[in-house]
């Protein structure tokens, strides 16, 4: 596309010059010839003051060797009445260049004229005689004063135009680099996608209608990178979502006694976890992005909160926990699906079975607020030494067999709603998980790529919240 411009340029540029330099160099030439006549023509008026005047012949010698022009001038002066009855005889001065027949009709004419003779041309110029006869001076013009300044006029417009042709190829030139180079972007850009280096992006420069492409492109891509997220985030959050019934089999497994058959199936369920380990692991390498609930969309997290607690107290009675459930006696809708909230309280519920020892107890709170509902999920473990370690993604807890995906999964469910999590020391002397859920229906607003905007907790809500939180 470059060379294609610059070979349009260069002969749009061509056939300008010629149609401007062909008729002004014809008017150069015609303007030369204009000027060496009127030369000639002033030199023959400088003459005729004496012919009107004088014919002697001595006299007018004198007046066309003052006015330097002998050598090139000639005057032709026709006889007047019978020279012996006192007329006077013609008289010719200079040499005759032009012929008889053209000097007669310009005496019989009384115009100018002009002839060609070799070497040049003659200006025929009629001069009446106080006589009343016509005489006629020549003046010869030579074709050298004729194109005298014409080659240098016509080099000049040559080089005009060979400029002007040079400047013109060099402007396409840079206008068809500033074309072609964010095409080639664009292509470059396009490759690398295709090759799977999904950083990919061009610059958003360049003609208009190339930057909303190297747009577009850039939009494409962004989409490419997100649909890649979220079926890597879909993956690990089905995955995830395995750990819940592995659980249940390893806890009953562990009760199985001694045997080859229960030595085999606890071999089994270990090996199944840590192939669902490893299938999060590779499906972790991209943060999905999640929206709000739309308009009637979510669930009664009350009822999820009793159903999940119903399938994790026979587990707790197994290990001889202590649970406690509050809030969860009537009904509190939220705008997040049913599965979201049940896969986020399995994840926190899990995570309590799995890193604190048997016999330790835990709660679930739920508490409806204004404009926001909060679960709060708490245990009488160790704890979390280091919170925020525990919140950043693919680190998890620091325990053995743990993905980190648990509390990923729970804090992208708080923040499609604007909300967040955190992470602290509960009254019962472990972890406390507080998942604040907003329900004016706002889109989540982040901060970077991770958390949010810490929003304004209501203190009715909190401490309302803070009053019943330890075991009966």
């Amino acid at each position: 596309m470059r060379w294609a411009l610059v070979k349009v340029c260069l002969a749009v540029t061509i056939m300008v010059v010629v149609a401007f330099a062909v008729p002004l160099g014809l008017v150069i030439r015609e303007m030369a010839r204009d000027r060496a006549f009127s030369n000639a023509e002033r030199e023959a008026a400088a003459v005729a003051p004496a012919l009107s005047i004088t014919t002697d012949r001595d006299q007018l010698e004198r007046v066309v060797a003052s006015a330097g022009s002998d050598a090139g001038m000639a005057v032709h002066i026709p006889a007047s009445g019978d020279t012996a009855s006192g007329g006077t005889a013609a008289v010719d001065l200079g040499r005759q260049r032009a012929a008889a027949d053209d000097i007669a009709t310009v005496r019989r004419l009384g115009r100018a004229s002009t002839s060609e003779v070799p070497g040049g041309s003659t200006l025929l110029q009629p001069v009446a005689l106080s006589s009343g006869e016509i005489a006629v001076v020549e003046v010869y013009v030579p074709d050298s004063e004729v194109t005298n300044g014409l080659t240098t006029a016509w080099a000049v417009l040559a080089g005009v135009g060979v400029a002007l042709i040079v400047g013109s190829v060099a402007v396409a030139d840079r206008l068809g680099v500033r074309m072609v180079r964010p095409a080639q972007r664009l292509v470059e850009g396009a490759h690398e996608l295709g090759e799977g280096k999904l950083g990919a992006r061009v610059p958003e420069e360049g003609p208009n209608e190339l930057r909303l492409a190297a747009v577009a492109f850039n939009s494409m891509a962004d989409q490419v990178v997100q649909l890649l997220a979220n079926e890597r985030e879909l993956a690990a959050d089905l995955s995830h979502r395995l750990r819940t019934p592995l659980t249940v089999l390893r806890l009953n497994a562990a009760s199985l006694g001694d045997g080859p058959a229960a030595e085999q199936t606890r071999a089994a369920v270990a090996q199944l976890e840590r192939e669902v380990d490893t299938i999060i692991r590779t499906a972790r390498d991209a943060k999905p992005q999640t929206v709000a609930a739309g308009p009637g969309a979510g669930c009664d997290a009350a009822e999820v909160v009793r159903e999940r607690m119903a399938f994790w107290s026979a587990l707790a009675e197994d290990e001889d926990r202590k649970v406690r459930v509050a809030g969860a006696d009537r009904p509190v809708r939220i705008p997040v699906a049913r599965a979201d909230l049940a896969a986020a309280l399995d994840a926190l519920l899990g995570n309590v079975f799995r890193h604190t020892p048997e016999g330790t107890a835990f709660a679930v709170d739920l508490h409806n607020g204004e404009d926001a509902v909060i679960v709060l999920v708490s245990d009488a473990g160790p704890g979390i030494s280091d919170p925020e370690a525990a919140m950043a993604r693919g680190r998890g807890s620091g325990s053995a067999g743990s993905t980190g995906l648990g509390l990923d999964i729970v804090r992208r469910l708080a923040e499609s709603t604007g909300g967040d999590v955190r992470i602290g020391s509960s009254v019962l002397g472990g972890t406390e998980v507080r998942i604040w859920i907003q329900l004016d229906g706002r889109a989540p607003v982040r901060r970077g790529h991770r958390g949010a905007v810490r929003r304004r907790r209501p203190g009715k809500l909190v401490s309302t919240f803070n009053r019943s939180r330890s075991l009966p």
